[in-house]
């Protein structure tokens, strides 16, 4: 079953390009639809059960990764939701969380551990990743000797972040608040990092946010998910070419072929991409979680 957002009976808070969030007063309600964007924009086509698997996913690294940092969930059980929730149960379940409602930091926390995408196309251009200098001689996809922290400013629906540089960072959220977001960053992503490849998959890169409560840094929207992370097959990694990804890459990698020009608006998706794009996304989910998706 596809989720095409329908009307729910609270105030709508936000509607990003693949999540629904309402204002509960002191929480928040986020309910993870099936759309898919690319490029920052989003597509015509609805990938059944996407939102579902996100959802799952993310609940799934945010237990993990509470030792290394607070987040923003509340409960995933729709009977802690609000009573006029009840009668969406059947939509709502499996892809809805509640959440305590937090102090947005606007920015990308982007951690880097392997050269692909765009910081791939950058390096051969300038030698660079996100402005930070790495020496000649690179291939495609090479580890990096330690993960990079590539901060961006979140942009408006419809425009790309901008990359920026730490000092940049340190002048939008302040010096302290900037070196908490790369230490959290950095553990979080070292140490999802060591789950993944146990569990036979190369975390390449990934992107957090985080807000605030009370002074307190925590990690809120979605964690380490196929849409927010670029993950390979461990057992077929070699550098020096792209990778097998099991994450939104696939559909970006279709659009190329297509020749689409990134302009809005996103051409439709054909079935058989979109049978393997859910396809690799409950790859990633069973590989991941070590659970079945059903």
């Amino acid at each position: 079953m596809t989720f095409p957002t329908p009307e729910l009976p609270f105030k709508l808070w936000t509607r990003g390009k693949v999540r629904d969030v309402y204002d509960l007063g002191e929480n928040l309600l986020i309910v993870a639809t099936d759309r898919i964007s690319a490029y920052d924009s989003i597509l015509p086509t609805l990938v059944p059960q996407k939102g579902v698997l996100l959802c799952r996913l993310s609940n799934f690294w945010f237990q993990r990764m509470g030792t290394v940092c607070a987040n923003h969930l509340v409960s995933t059980d729709i009977g802690r939701f609000p009573p006029e929730a009840a009668a969406y149960r059947p939509a709502l379940e499996g892809r809805t969380v509640l959440v305590k409602k937090a102090r947005r930091i606007d920015v990308e926390c982007v951690v880097r551990g392997y050269l692909a995408g765009s910081a791939w196309k950058e390096y051969q251009e300038k030698r660079t990743v996100a402005g930070i200098p790495l020496p000649p001689g690179l291939k495609e996809s090479d580890r990096f000797p330690e993960p990079l922290f590539t901060p961006a400013i979140k942009a408006p629906q419809g425009a790309h972040d901008e990359n920026i540089d730490y000092e940049r960072l340190c002048a939008l959220v302040g010096t302290e608040r900037a070196g908490r977001l790369k230490d959290l960053s950095l553990k979080i992503f070292k140490e999802a990092s060591a789950t993944s490849e146990s569990r036979g998959f190369i975390l390449a890169d990934t992107k957090f946010e985080f807000g605030e409560i009370d002074g307190g840094i925590i990690l809120i929207d979605e964690l380490l998910t196929p849409d927010s992370s670029r993950y390979w097959d461990r057992s077929s990694y070699r550098p020096g070419r792209p990778q097998e990804s099991f994450d939104k890459q696939y559909v970006r990698d279709h659009l190329d072929r297509i020749g689409w020009d990134r302009r809005p608006p996103a051409p439709a998706l054909p079935p058989d991409v979109v049978r393997k794009t859910r396809e690799k996304y409950v790859s990633a989910y069973e590989t991941l979680t070590g659970e079945k998706f059903s």
